[in-house]
């Protein structure tokens, strides 16, 4: 090291440290959910005050959020009746390092969560179709159907949360049902939206019959065994997103030291 640079070398130790807002935060995890195909291009995004409560956080916190990814081009704002704030694109110059702050210090703690998920869901389907009942059955029957006939993204999402709960509720706990709830939640990052593509929805299509059949037949293992499956779809994707931006990151890093 010569002289120089040594004398510089605790100067570059003593860079102002850059805190983010939490207006910052919750703009990155709207990119993520973005690119999870939570939100698609198009879509009008909830309003401030859904947000909001959906996030826990305040409204001034979503605001500043709004505004970063207008900025950024992410969405675009709508006055007047049928007004709001859209999506405009999944991906931006900078998507990927929003992403990698998002995902990349609490990848371990999602990791986690994703297991516990699978192992949660697993329980929750076994005990359906140990004490599923006739109004269970015809319920579950009425969700599945109503995914498979649903002709876009909206209805197929208010379909498929509505087979989960099904199942759910055919374990007869309360407890079960609202651990359910809460863990969909976490997993899509406090908007309780399943990642969705058009991929997606055809595994789903496969799957869906599959399970709510196991838990009709009262077949408690087989029941299990396809809620892991389904359930793996999700996180399927989020580790490949992880995966992806982990790649890029590296390859940068690389270039540099080169």
């Amino acid at each position: 090291m010569t002289g120089r640079a040594a004398a510089e070398a605790p100067g570059s130790l003593l860079m102002p440290i850059t805190l983010r807002t939490a207006g910052e935060r919750i703009a990155e995890r709207i990119v993520t959910a973005i690119a999870l195909g939570e939100f698609v291009p198009g879509q009008r995004l909830p309003t401030e005050r859904e947000l909001a409560r959906m996030l826990e956080v305040s409204r001034t916190t979503v605001r500043e959020a709004l505004q970063r990814l207008q900025a950024s081009g992410y969405v675009s704002t709508k006055r007047g009746r049928g007004g709001g704030t859209f999506v405009r694109a999944g991906t931006g110059p900078d998507a990927d390092d929003m992403i990698a702050r998002t995902l990349g210090p609490a990848w371990a703690d999602l990791t986690q969560l994703l297991d516990f998920r699978r192992l949660t869901e697993q329980l929750i389907a076994r005990t359906a179709a140990e004490r599923r009942d006739e109004h269970d059955i015809a319920r579950l029957r009425h969700a599945v159907r109503a995914y498979s006939d649903a002709t876009d993204r909206d209805e197929s999402r208010l379909a498929d949360h509505a087979l989960h709960q099904a199942v759910a509720q055919a374990a007869h706990n309360a407890r079960l049902v609202d651990l359910s709830a809460r863990v969909r939640r976490e997993v899509s990052l406090g908007f309780d939206a399943e990642p969705y593509t058009p991929e997606v929805r055809r595994h789903a299509l496969h799957q869906h019959p599959q399970l709510a059949e196991a838990v009709i037949a009262g077949d408690p293992a087989l029941a299990a065994d396809l809620a892991a499956q389904h359930f793996s779809l999700t996180e399927d994707m989020l580790r490949e997103l992880h995966a992806r931006i982990r790649i890029r990151t590296e390859g940068e890093l690389n270039g540099r030291s080169s």
